[in-house]
């Protein structure tokens, strides 16, 4: 097993996989072709719907023989092969599951006469009830509430919260990104399969990804210091993603960390927030109309690659409140007199 430690190996991953006879992956991200038409270097995804799901059978199996009885299993599906995913995984392969989680991001498919589609399913699966890693105390892991800097609630914990089973504040890698990789027609968010690896993993651990694709997974896992194997059908991408790590394995995971506010973001912000004249305290406590908000202020400030989240959003305009240079709103008299004038 030596010889797949931290390697890209170009293969098919059910017959490469096949020939281990023992477990050794601790964890297991895997984000299959969802069989919706792509032309990727090596394989056409599109095939017969009962051809793909004997094929998604046959890679399950397989992965669950290498997971260690303690390891997680993550797997990433469009909507077509949800269900069957996890009708396979409970009641074939006899797998439970913790979490059917929802990756909501901006820039979905755009659509003309149906509700366009910006969302993934990612389901979380693990072999033993009782025995699993799972770091609910990662402070990379958790993340603020609501009650710690909308409401100031002393009663809220200092480490903030777990995040919910939606995710919407990943955005999807388009085309145009600085850091897309354009030699591949998909690319997950590093930041995304950081939560993943840190939260059911820990240093040292082995996390495999069977379809390896762009490199992310073995990329974040060389960055969090745990080893790594990814499978890879194309010599391309597997050529592309062992650059990729060479060059990337000391940076840190794109997407994370602080985004720095600017002097020109700040005065777009004050501008917005009176033009819309709604209260800081109005929109704390209406999601709703933070989310429009927010949108609002990402689409002025052409923000793709790093959207600002409504939390996000909201602490900064009660940093920009506290510290005076927010000012304040005008009032209903002063918005009736002068309709009344002009």
């Amino acid at each position: 097993m030596q010889r797949f430690i931290d390697k890209i190996i170009c293969g098919d991953s059910i017959e490469i996989l096949g020939k281990v006879n023992e477990p050794f992956a601790d964890l297991i991200f895997a984000d299959p072709p969802f069989n919706i038409g792509y032309k990727y270097d090596k394989y056409y995804d599109k095939v017969k719907k009962k051809n793909y799901i004997a094929w998604t059978k046959d890679w399950m199996s397989i992965c669950k023989k290498v997971l260690k009885p303690a390891g997680s299993f993550y797997i990433a599906i469009g909507d077509e092969y949800a269900a069957n995913v996890k009708i396979i995984a409970e009641d074939e392969l006899g797998l439970s599951m913790r979490n059917w989680m929802i990756w909501h991001y901006t820039f979905g498919q755009h659509t003309r006469n149906k509700f366009a589609r910006s969302h993934t399913h990612i389901f979380y699966f693990i072999k033993n009830k009782k025995k699993f890693t799972f770091n609910s105390n990662d402070p990379h892991v958790r993340i603020p509430s609501d009650r710690q800097f909308v409401y100031n609630d002393k009663r809220a914990n200092p480490t903030g919260k777990m995040p919910d089973d939606v995710w919407s504040h990943f955005p999807r890698i388009c085309g145009t990104f600085k850091h897309r990789k354009d030699w591949h027609p998909c690319q997950m968010p590093e930041s995304l399969l950081g939560r993943i690896i840190r939260v059911s993993s820990n240093e040292g651990d082995w996390v495999l990804d069977p379809f390896s694709g762009s490199g992310t997974t073995a990329v974040v896992a060389a960055k969090l210091k745990r080893k790594y194997t990814g499978i890879e059908l194309s010599p391309e991408y597997a050529k592309e993603s062992r650059e990729r790590i060479r060059k990337n394995k000391t940076l840190p995971i794109e997407g994370e960390g602080p985004k720095e506010w600017t002097e020109q973001m700040d005065r777009e912000l004050k501008w917005l927030y009176h033009e819309n004249n709604i209260p800081s305290g109005q929109l704390s406590v209406d999601e709703y109309k933070l989310a429009i908000f927010t949108a609002k202020f990402n689409s002025i400030m052409a923000n793709g690659e790093n959207q600002f989240t409504p939390n996000e959003v909201m602490k900064r305009l009660i940093r920009l409140r506290k510290s005076g240079r927010l000012g304040p709103l005008r009032s209903k008299h002063t918005q009736a007199n002068k309709v009344k004038s002009s």
